[in-house]
């Protein structure tokens, strides 16, 4: 026959020390991922929840869809602001992108 019949060898199992070397890129990978984008995140998360809950009558603020105004009303989860002399409008405190310092009381003149 020309024909070698082939056989399977036996392979040995990974030792515990080359399993932990397979998965070390993939704690570093992590670990790098974290510091990098999770924890910076957590901290903006932090920081403007801080700044949600200390919006005040008087605090001109930015909206996520691009209002600006001046606080007229705080209540537990919206801002009542006017966008206008005469316009007021009701917005949920989640949305609020900023929040800006107080102003002087004739902020109309410029």
């Amino acid at each position: 026959m020309f024909i070698s019949p082939a056989y399977a060898q036996t392979a040995a199992g990974p030792s515990g020390a080359s399993a932990f070397m397979q998965f070390l890129p993939l704690i570093f990978i992590f670990v790098i991922f974290y510091f990098l984008m999770i924890r910076p995140q957590q901290r903006r998360m932090k920081e403007h929840r801080a700044m949600i809950e200390a919006v005040k009558k008087g605090d001109n603020v930015v909206t996520s869809g691009g209002l600006i105004g001046k606080v007229v009303r705080v209540q537990d989860n919206e801002v009542e602001v006017e966008i206008a002399p005469t316009v007021k409008v009701r917005v949920v405190k989640s949305t609020l992108s900023s929040v800006g310092a107080q102003t002087a009381a004739n902020d109309g003149a410029k």
